[in-house]
């Protein structure tokens, strides 16, 4: 049994507390790191790059959930794991005694946060994948990115408004807060779903390394698997350094830069929410979008690198991305959707994919950021990092032409 459109919309509620708690380490954490502790901008880079590292594991969790036939375990133990590491991390970045204790706690919470990420995310696509019957498989992935990119913006802009005026008690009280909303919000997602579905598909394969040799051997998951990799690497590139940049140049403060965050989240659910509607009537293809979503988010970037208006830039980057995603993530919803006695095990390694590419990312663009703050100039620097974002960005739109199946995401009348 699969669900209707109302149960398919309460499932994304999860990838909405998902996101709502991702944001905060490459955001607002990042940030407080970065201009309030005066730390290096490396030291968040390798923070997020471990919570990325850690998200290779995805593929295991993947599998795990097809042998055991349940995948809500996964999600909420994931879910509540993260808002631990959430809440660890603010404590040491408030009242931890020394420089010492502070590394100790953040490497262990991130660690925390990527199991976490990697546990639920990759079970909740997976769910998602055998929940949504065939016909709309490419909206439950379009629902699913909104709700992930709503729950970023909520926890960003909330989060802003709750800490004005920043003080490291008011930190102490916003972050637990949030971490138990989005708990609670996965419970009311999961509650009674896979009751209502049935049993996970039987596995095609019940060893690991059966199951990876299995998704490896196929030439079209290999080659998205190589996109993906590619195509997220240039995504992430500006997620460690835009609220740092905010601050630099532009001198906003903490709350100010958390909602700038936001407004990005805020321009790229406008352009999920194009894509799906033009897609609805027929108009635009997986490929399509993903190509004008590189295109447009590299022109943002090369508006924000070159010193031009902060807010209409970013919003650009964040349209454009938004654009990419509906393309990029329903290719990755229907390949993975294509053999349902693996479906939790493609998700994760096309998930552990995205991982290592957005942990690379963030290694390149703070390490890039502060070699280049040591020769050039602040407004350069950071210059020097949106440039190599945006070439890399429409080097992605030229593979997404060769590569991606022209089928749109929804046919007319789904």
């Amino acid at each position: 049994m699969t669900l209707g459109w109302a149960g398919i919309v309460r499932l994304c509620l999860v990838n909405a507390a998902i996101g709502g708690l991702a944001a905060l380490p490459v955001n607002l954490f990042n940030r407080l790191m970065t201009v309030e502790l005066a730390l290096p901008a490396l030291l968040p880079g390798l923070l997020v790059a471990l919570h990325y590292a850690v998200q290779i594991t995805r593929p295991v969790w993947g599998h795990r959930s097809d042998t055991q036939g349940r995948r809500t375990p996964f999600i909420l133990g994931g879910t509540a794991v993260v808002g631990l590491g959430l809440i660890a991390t603010a404590w040491a970045i408030a009242f931890a005694p020394s420089t010492g204790v502070a590394l100790t706690v953040w490497v262990l919470a991130y660690a925390a946060i990527g199991f976490g990420i990697g546990a639920a995310g990759t079970s909740f696509l997976a769910l998602l994948a055998t929940a949504a019957p065939d016909a709309r498989k490419g909206a439950a992935a379009t629902i699913a990115w909104l709700m992930l990119i709503a729950g970023a913006i909520a926890a960003s802009i909330g989060t802003g408004i709750a800490l004005d005026p920043y003080s490291p008690e008011r930190l102490m009280l916003v972050i637990p807060t949030v971490a138990l909303i989005c708990l609670l919000v996965a419970i009311l997602a999961t509650f009674g779903t896979e009751a209502q579905i049935g049993a996970v598909p039987a596995p095609e394969e019940s060893h690991f390394r059966d199951a990876i040799r299995a998704t490896w051997s196929d030439p079209a998951a290999k080659a998205f698997t190589g996109f993906v990799f590619l195509s997220i690497f240039a995504f992430y590139l500006s997620e460690l350094v835009l609220e740092p940049f905010a601050g630099h140049i532009h001198g906003l403060t903490p709350d100010a830069s958390t909602r700038l965050s936001g407004g990005k989240d805020g321009a790229a659910l406008l352009g999920m929410i194009s894509a799906g509607a033009l897609s609805t009537f027929g108009l635009g293809s997986l490929r399509g979008w993903a190509v004008l979503g590189c295109i447009i988010s590299a022109l943002g970037l090369l508006g924000l690198g070159a010193g031009l208006a902060l807010l209409p830039f970013t919003i650009m980057l964040g349209f454009g991305n938004g654009l990419f995603v509906v393309g990029a993530i329903g290719s990755m919803m229907r390949l993975a959707a294509e053999r349902a006695g693996a479906t939790g095990t493609r998700m994760g390694v096309f998930g552990a994919a995205q991982a290592i590419a957005a942990g690379l990312a963030g290694i390149v663009a703070t390490g890039t950021l502060d070699v280049a703050r040591m020769t050039f100039s602040d407004q350069t620097a950071y210059g020097i990092v949106f440039g190599m974002e945006a070439v890399l960005f429409l080097a992605a739109a030229v593979v997404a032409l060769r590569l991606l199946k022209p089928a749109p995401i929804l046919q007319p009348g789904e």
